[in-house]
């Protein structure tokens, strides 16, 4: 964060380190002492997409000198009430992109009685969701505690209940993506083809140069037909560098990207991998090897290593999770798609059987529908 570049203050001169006295002469006239000036820290601050997305926090105001101080108007707040338009427009889009799955769950709610043919009700539209089992049962268990507790009897009131026990479920899947703690950040992306992997880099990529970082693409696809291409499109689109090679291997791409970000003293460096299925082991392995390759190039990386998968896959999006995280521990989720089919309760079952984090979710294919993951509004969004 910003706050932990502060420059350290002077230690005060003691009586033994005081310059030798000079001799007395006639007192100089008193000229008026110039205002200090603080030395910038050139080590980039942290960016962190938690309290407000995709936006560096801001410094300290200047201190205005108290004889100009009544005749300065303050500035207008004008950025919260946009950021607060922004997140609004975003829940309407989540809401309406999960529409498919809240509305089979919703209408188990409009009877008159809590009985056991509710809780039945509730559990196949779970399951039908795509919770999954593990995360069904831990969900109905949480919401009969917390109706007996509340000695809830209206169905509406059990809904906003279920959203309680929803959030916290899914509230350990809350984390920030830093950016600015290592120059430059190296993010790996991987997933399977069709997943949105390279889509969601150029999204990514739009967000981060918006914010003043600058980015370097590696084009580490090499086997799939026009994906180089791709990702050269939105290098252009973003007016970001890339780094390719025209059939080259995979891992070396990967290093001379990381070490031209290094040299050319690049704050993100996002690494496109190719995409394959868990199943494909030989291509798994070259995952591992481009892992290894990234931090033979700079010690620390990869710093971030994000799984990219298809919300409409339901419970193949959880066992992508495992694969791909017992190969390269992953340190985040990029959930797309969440609009196609009534199975967005897929993050759920991935919150109780592997909390790997989820750093964005997507609705739609246009560049404002990537967003920060929120516990409270998903739950909300898919029970509205």
């Amino acid at each position: 964060m910003f706050s932990f570049f502060k420059k350290k203050p002077t230690p005060p001169q003691t009586a033994d380190h005081a310059p030798a006295a000079e001799p007395a002469q006639a007192p100089a006239p008193v000229v008026p002492a110039e205002p200090a000036v603080q030395d910038t820290p050139a080590t980039p601050a942290a960016t962190s997409w938690w309290r407000k997305p995709f936006a560096k926090e801001a410094g300290p105001a200047p201190e205005v000198p108290p004889a100009t101080q009544d005749f300065i108007a303050p500035p207008e707040p004008t950025a919260k009430p946009q950021a607060e338009n922004a997140r609004q427009s975003w829940m309407e889009r989540l809401k309406a992109g999960l529409r498919k799955t809240g509305t089979s769950i919703a209408t188990v709610f409009t009877g008159t009685q809590i009985n056991d043919a509710l809780y039945e009700e509730l559990e196949d539209a779970l399951l039908m969701a795509d919770t999954g089992v593990k995360a069904t049962q831990h969900l109905l268990d949480d919401l009969k505690r917390r109706v007996k507790e509340t000695r809830t009897t209206e169905p509406a009131a059990v809904k906003a209940l279920l959203a309680d026990a929803l959030a916290d479920l899914l509230r350990p899947l809350e984390k920030p993506l830093v950016i600015g703690e290592h120059q430059p950040t190296v993010i790996m992306v991987a997933g399977v083809n069709g997943a949105g992997k390279t889509t969601s880099i150029g999204k990514l990529t739009r967000h981060l140069a918006d914010e003043g970082q600058t980015v370097l693409l590696a084009a580490a696809d090499t086997f799939r037909a026009a994906a180089r291409e791709q990702l050269g499109v939105w290098a252009n689109r973003n007016t970001v560098e890339i780094v390719s090679q025209e059939g080259g291997d995979p891992a070396a791409v990967s290093f001379d990207a990381v070490s031209a970000g290094k040299a050319r003293k690049k704050d993100v460096v996002l690494v496109d991998t190719a995409g394959r299925l868990p199943t494909q082991l030989h291509l798994m392995e070259e995952l591992r090897k481009i892992k290894r390759v990234v931090t033979k190039a700079d010690g620390s990386a990869p710093h971030e290593v994000l799984l990219v998968i298809d919300g409409n896959t339901g419970q193949n999006a959880l066992a992508q999770v495992r694969a791909f995280d017992d190969a390269l521990q992953l340190t985040g989720l990029v959930v797309t798609k969440l609009d196609g089919t009534a199975k967005g309760g897929v993050l759920a079952a991935i919150a109780q059987e592997r909390p790997v984090p989820v750093y964005f979710i997507g609705v739609g294919e246009k560049i404002e529908d990537l967003e920060t993951f929120n516990a409270r509004e998903f739950a909300q969004a898919l029970l509205a």
